[in-house]
């Protein structure tokens, strides 16, 4: 039987945990996506509602999922990633619309033509769900962490520059006799 071993929290407070088990998540945390994750929770969401909608004959399952996929990505993906999560609707949205498009447009004698129309009315139709589920990941990640990304990134930013030897400082050197 293994004894109790104490070990010291963030906090400074002792906490009994049997040796060699390994640490707990707080409670009332839950799994944490990484960007690439949560991108893939907004395409999924957008594609099953582009499908649904499809189905349906009306354009609102497919915003509807877009936004919820939007929502639940920006409340589960890692704080370090969420400034890859923030750029990513547009991109999730287009991708989903897209793959919708291209099966609908497979059995038409001009399949070029139909996924081209197709496509600029699913964006259409799909605008102001774009906005939405953009400004739900924005609005959900700003206090989680994304200006902090922002600075992160802007600092790395500037020091990656600061070491740069500037090889076109003065372009143009006159030589003088």
């Amino acid at each position: 039987m293994s004894t109790p071993t104490t070990m010291r929290g963030a906090s400074g407070d002792a906490a009994r945990t049997p040796k060699g088990s390994a640490r707990r998540r707080p409670r009332g945390s839950s799994a944490a996506l990484t960007g690439r994750g949560g991108i893939v929770v907004i395409y999924g969401a957008a594609l099953l509602g582009a499908l649904l909608a499809g189905w349906l004959e009306t354009a609102a399952p497919f915003g509807i999922a877009f936004a919820a996929g939007c929502a639940l990505a920006a409340l589960t993906t890692r704080p370090a990633d969420l400034l890859t999560l923030a750029v990513s609707p547009p991109v999730a949205f287009l991708a989903a619309a897209f793959t919708v498009e291209l099966g609908a447009a497979l059995g038409d004698g001009s399949m070029l033509r139909s996924l081209l129309v197709g496509l600029v009315g699913a964006l259409a139709t799909g605008a102001p769900w774009l906005f939405l589920g953009t400004l739900l990941v924005v609005a959900i990640t700003v206090p989680r962490g994304l200006l902090g990304n922002l600075r992160e990134l802007r600092d790395q930013l500037a020091s990656t520059r600061l070491f740069e030897e500037e090889h076109d400082e003065d372009p143009v050197r006159w030589e003088e006799s």
